[in-house]
């Protein structure tokens, strides 16, 4: 039963926050082999080029089950999904030193394993804010889940390398997987799927969240051939690929490219790697709250989506261009601080527009982009280790991050929409 009070406001707000907190834990356990890998490819002997299969064989996992992620998010509920795709990653995150001491084949399953997992947290996430965030707030909320990614990489990099260093690499996997099993069980706790069936939910916040309060759960037919021969679909996809590029090659090689490429300690190199990611994540929610703000006062949803994405791709590849060649490690850091910072401003352009163009679809969407934004997971991380070996530098590398970001601009200014395309 409801409550009569005219109050609007917590229980949206609390799955939105415990989304966040999935994001978070989704990217200590993603991102703490970053930082353990130094000590691990020392320990094991690995070259660059084996340290980057390592680190991209997650992807493989994250990116085979994204679309099916949404669905079941969808069929199911993102509740229950969720809860037990945290629970599924934790254990895997648990299990990573045992694997890596038993033969590289383990270590790279567990990898697989562990993005298998991971891959429900946004579709998940984006199913469940679908029936529980109201239009008027979907740039804020997306941009505070996507925080997590930035705040949680702040984390492990700063704790990774001091653990590391007083305990062991294995300490890290062990610890960081405790995390996850603890928010599991606040999540079964505490949220709903449907706001209509909360208990303790008002009558005023119902009235808020609007459309998706009470709407019916059904095996969702994703309507292929209704997205395909929408040219905004195609912009969506090529700027997921597109804006995680730099994403991907940031969290799997930041900590690298200050160790090796700037001749930081194993600690200091966590420390620095961890200064854009502060930077991320105060501006992911700068931007998103920007983009409200901006439809509030008028401005058009396809001009906001377009203004907030070119900002971020553009900036993102100056910045990137400006890194060639740099030698002093307080120059590095600022201008990452910039090029991942500027980038986050893409969370509120080609991140909320799922919501925008499809939102009863958002959830499958979302794990359909994903899919091909994880691309560079895999590819992009495995290439960059391989243009380090061959050419020396990772000046290569800021020049193919840059060239990506500037075809996605295009695409985008080109493509894409800002109304609902498909009921």
């Amino acid at each position: 039963m409801h409550t009569a009070n005219g109050a609007a406001t917590s229980k949206r707000y609390t799955v939105v926050g415990m989304c966040f907190a999935a994001a978070f834990v989704c990217y200590i356990d993603r991102v703490n082999i970053s930082v353990a890998a130094i000590a691990m490819q020392s320990e094991f002997g690995w070259t660059e080029t084996t340290k980057g299969l390592v680190l991209s064989s997650f992807f493989v996992g994250y990116m085979l089950t994204m679309a099916v992620a949404g669905w079941l998010a969808d069929r199911f509920g993102g509740k229950l999904v969720l809860g037990l795709a945290v629970i599924w990653w934790s254990l895997f995150t648990v299990l990573t030193p045992w694997a890596a001491y038993s033969s590289m084949a383990m270590l790279i399953a567990a990898r697989v394993a562990l993005g298998l997992g991971e891959a429900a947290t946004f579709p998940a996430s984006y199913g469940l804010f679908s029936r529980w965030v109201p239009v008027e707030e979907r740039a804020r909320s997306i941009s505070l889940l996507a925080s997590g990614i930035p705040i949680g990489t702040l984390f492990a990099l700063v704790t990774t390398g001091w653990i590391v260093t007083n305990y062991g690499w294995p300490a890290v996997f062990y610890w960081f997987g405790a995390v996850g099993i603890v928010w599991a069980v606040a999540w079964f706790w505490f949220i709903h799927d449907d706001p209509a069936s909360h208990p303790r939910i008002s009558s005023a916040e119902l009235d808020r969240i609007g459309a998706g309060a009470g709407e019916p759960r059904e095996t969702l037919r994703f309507p292929w051939r209704a997205f395909l021969k929408l040219p905004a679909f195609w912009a969506l996809l090529v700027n997921h690929f597109c804006s995680n590029v730099l994403l991907y090659v940031a969290l799997a090689w930041l900590p690298s490219y200050f160790r090796d490429a700037q001749g930081l300690s194993l600690t200091g190199a966590g420390l620095y790697s961890a200064a854009p990611w502060l930077s991320m994540f105060v501006l992911t929610n700068v931007g998103g709250w920007f983009a409200d703000y901006l439809q509030r006062r008028g401005m058009s949803v396809v001009a906001v989506r377009k203004t907030m994405q070119t900002v971020g791709l553009v900036g993102g590849a100056v910045f990137l261009l400006m890194l060639r060649g740099v030698e002093s490690p307080n120059v590095a850091v600022l201008l990452m601080c910039g090029a991942l910072g500027i980038a986050s401003f893409c969370i509120s352009g080609f991140g909320t527009n799922h919501l925008d163009i499809a939102p009863r679809y958002a959830g499958v969407l979302l794990g359909i982009t994903n899919t091909v934004g994880t691309i560079p997971g895999v590819v992009g991380v495995a290439l960059t280790g391989w243009l380090v070996d061959t050419t020396g530098s990772y000046d290569s590398v800021f020049l193919m991050v840059a060239g990506v970001n500037l075809v996605g601009v295009v695409v985008w200014l080109l493509f894409a929409k800002g109304e609902k395309l498909v009921d």
